[in-house]
């Protein structure tokens, strides 16, 4: 009879290319919205 294991995490959390996936997903989301806001204020600035 085999012994039941449990399963070992697949990713350790304090791995730091978890944090570096963090942080650029972080970071294209402020750029996102930035170009968001810079579209919007050019759309606004523009002359009816």
């Amino acid at each position: 009879m085999t012994t039941h294991r449990s399963p070992k995490p697949l990713v350790d959390p304090d791995r730091p290319v978890e944090r570096a996936v963090t942080a650029a997903l972080v970071v294209a989301t402020l750029a996102g919205l930035g170009w968001i806001v810079g579209m919007i204020y050019t759309i606004a600035g523009w002359p009816l």
